[in-house]
């Protein structure tokens, strides 16, 4: 099944480089583009694209809010944020609003098709050489560690606490599968616990939950 993106950026270049990108990919069909957060909300809901290719930095209205609106309509939308900056300060926040992962503009057209294609799945891109380092960096950035009910915590049981604490340094379901001795299976069923219990989306706002409430410390 071909997979339907929304490119969203304000610079032409970088829409028509990366529509040209995907759509010379299997699989992968371009549907439409915006040029910035308020014209996206518009095409989202006249296109119902399967994933968002969000820039940050635009005018009118920002990424950070357009996918804040994004997933607030849509909890099964998939919004993969693009930045130029590798420790862009909103990169933090975007995650923490929804989006499903990110990636860097300087990206390959392969990472850039596989990041897409990962998303789509409903998997959320949390690549241990890149999302893991940027959640490390902006949860040192939280003045406070985020207030939660302790009986919340309490409901994980000590495998699924064990399974969220890798799930934050960036192991996927196989890694984490092969650290405790378990199957793949189990680990898929831990994580789906785990988000239930903590009314998180996806693994990616299970990473920042489990620094954001110092369950995992940054290096």
């Amino acid at each position: 099944m071909t997979i339907r993106v929304l490119i969203v950026d304000d610079q032409m270049m970088v829409r028509e480089g990366f529509s040209v990108l995907l759509n010379a990919m299997p699989g992968i069909e371009v549907v439409g583009e915006a040029v910035d957060g308020r014209e996206a909300l518009a095409q989202v809901t006249a296109l119902r694209p399967d994933v968002v290719l969000m820039d940050i930095r635009m005018p009118v209205m920002n990424g950070l809010e357009a996918t804040r609106q994004i997933v607030a309509a849509d909890a099964d939308a998939k919004v993969l944020v693009l930045t130029t900056f590798d420790l862009d300060e909103y990169v933090y926040q975007a995650l923490r609003a929804g989006a499903s992962g990110f990636l860097l503009k300087d990206a390959s057209a392969r990472q850039l098709a596989d990041g897409v294609r990962v998303v789509a799945s409903g998997e959320a891109l949390l690549a241990p050489s890149v999302t893991k380092r940027l959640i490390v960096e902006f949860a040192k950035l939280a003045d406070t560690p985020r207030m939660v009910d302790p009986r919340v915590m309490e409901d994980l049981t000590e495998r699924e606490t064990e399974v969220l604490i890798l799930i934050a340094q960036g192991l996927s379901n196989a890694e984490i599968a092969d650290r405790l001795v378990i199957a793949e299976s189990t680990i898929k069923t831990h994580v789906s616990r785990i988000l239930v219990k903590l009314g998180l989306r996806d693994r990616t706002q299970a990473a920042v939950y489990a620094y954001e409430t110092r369950l995992v410390t940054p290096a």
